[in-house]
């Protein structure tokens, strides 16, 4: 750029102008990229949040590996198949995600997130042991339970080993914890017809069936019964109803045989002993199993139902009730 002769010449003045706007944008870029270095800039951090024993971390590493977010979305990212995950944790809380994930096929009743309020991670968490206090704190939950529970999902159960679950808890729990600046948008029902859009009043009220309400509303028949409390606690999430071995033994021709206890000794697994089992699980525990797998379900269960849970049992042996 040069001046013709005669004319005012700015050329000096703009070369200024454009050094130093080129120097303030560099000045930026140099701030921003330090800022990029710094921890956390007030944001979470995944090495600072866990689970009961287990870490975001891994969590998020078992995230990965199953390719969850080939049909979920999570912090903007991911499909459109499943529903967003970013907040379920803050939504529905940890008792219905340990209830849900490992029986995926089917949506969790009631019963199945009671039984998930004893781990004592979940109490650390959230402090609850109710399930009336917990859908109360987690209405999400409660509405799941109430319009869902025990409903069929299109997502397939997964066979998750020892202690993925609770990672996978761990990392939805950072999640949610982010401040994702209003990210998911709430979802914009008006004017949908369907059941799922419409408001639910006294979801949380709906939603609290306790196992004694269950079983009132359950048939006579014993088996009937037990195979109904069966599905409402969400048994077979561990425990085939054939021989084969999923997290637990499986059921199939388990009644009336002999079975092999952690210390070595047999003993046949007739009706006390499947009893017992199911109230105190580590009291005579199978060979080839961890203690602390399967909660207690002493306090959850009357002795009748109880006996319903060993009557449908000893029919997937062959057996007459």
């Amino acid at each position: 750029m040069s001046c013709k002769p005669g004319q005012p010449c700015h050329e000096g003045r703009l070369r200024r102008m454009a050094l130093g706007v080129l120097s303030a944008m560099a000045l930026i870029f140099v701030l921003l990229s330090v800022a990029s270095f710094l921890d956390s800039r007030g944001q979470v951090i995944p090495a600072d949040v866990s689970y009961g024993e287990f870490g975001a971390v891994e969590g998020r590493r078992v995230f990965q590996a199953y390719n969850c977010m080939g049909c979920h979305t999570l912090l903007g990212n991911g499909a459109y198949l499943g529903p967003d995950l970013t907040n379920i944790y803050e939504l529905a809380g940890p008792a219905w995600l340990e209830a849900f994930m490992p029986s995926a096929r089917g949506w969790p009743t009631a019963a199945a997130v009671q039984v998930q309020l004893q781990k004592p991670e979940q109490i650390a968490a959230t402090g609850i042991d109710s399930i009336d206090e917990y859908l109360a704190r987690y209405p999400a939950a409660a509405e799941r339970v109430a319009r869902r529970g025990g409903g069929s999902t299109h997502m397939p159960n997964l066979r998750f080993r020892p202690g993925e679950v609770g990672k996978l808890i761990a990392f939805l729990r950072y999640t949610s914890m982010m401040n994702t600046e209003g990210w998911p948008p709430p979802p914009k029902v008006d004017g949908l017809a369907f059941a799922l859009a419409s408001p639910m009043p006294g979801a949380a009220v709906a939603a609290t069936v306790t196992p004694d309400a269950v079983a009132a509303a359950a048939p006579e028949d014993p088996v009937a019964m037990g195979e109904r409390l069966v599905a409402d606690f969400a048994c077979t999430a561990c425990h085939a109803t054939d021989a084969g071995t999923l997290i637990g033994p499986g059921w199939g021709g388990l009644h009336g045989s002999q079975v092999t206890l952690d210390d070595g000794r047999q003993v046949l697994a007739d009706d006390a002993y499947l009893a017992e089992s199911i109230r105190f699980s580590d009291a005579a525990l199978r060979a080839g199993f961890a203690a602390g797998t399967m909660p207690s379900y002493d306090a959850l269960l009357s002795a009748e139902q109880v006996d319903a849970i060993v009557a449908y049992l000893r029919t997937l042996s062959g057996e007459a009730q």
